[in-house]
């Protein structure tokens, strides 16, 4: 049974991010690299927006297969810190209308991605929780 739980958890996550992740492939991420984009609002080279696809995309990927699914949910815990940091800590202090936390989808995924780190991805994965990666 918690082998099983933790293949839910995996397929959870890795879904629901992925989503983000595709919408990135077909519409770019010039939102992010531009001039008023939070990485200029940091400071930050326009090259690291890139690092997008590596959390949204590849990691997810490597979740639901479950191959290096530790090191594949720090990718995407890394990639929801950012998230929070350049862009989402703005509504770290709000409650959305219907009474939510301004930023719960973010925290959901980060705090998701380090449940997985440190469960492991279980029976029902190519890796089949052997090795510290897998």
């Amino acid at each position: 049974m918690q082998d099983t739980g933790k293949l839910i958890l995996r397929l959870t996550l890795a879904g629901l991010i992925l989503f983000h992740g595709i919408h990135k492939l077909v519409f770019g991420i010039g939102f992010m690299t531009g001039p008023s984009g939070p990485l200029a609002a940091m400071h930050l080279p326009a090259f690291i927006a890139y690092g997008v696809y590596v959390g949204e995309v590849v990691a997810p990927i490597f979740l639901v297969i479950g191959l290096w699914t530790r090191i594949a949910a720090l990718v995407v815990a890394f990639n929801m810190v950012m998230a929070i940091g350049l862009e989402a800590w703005k509504l770290g202090f709000v409650l959305n209308r219907s009474g939510g936390w301004g930023i719960e989808l973010e925290a959901f995924y980060l705090l998701t991605a380090l449940a997985i780190f440190f469960l492991g991805p279980g029976r029902y994965a190519v890796s089949r929780g052997q090795g510290k990666l897998g």
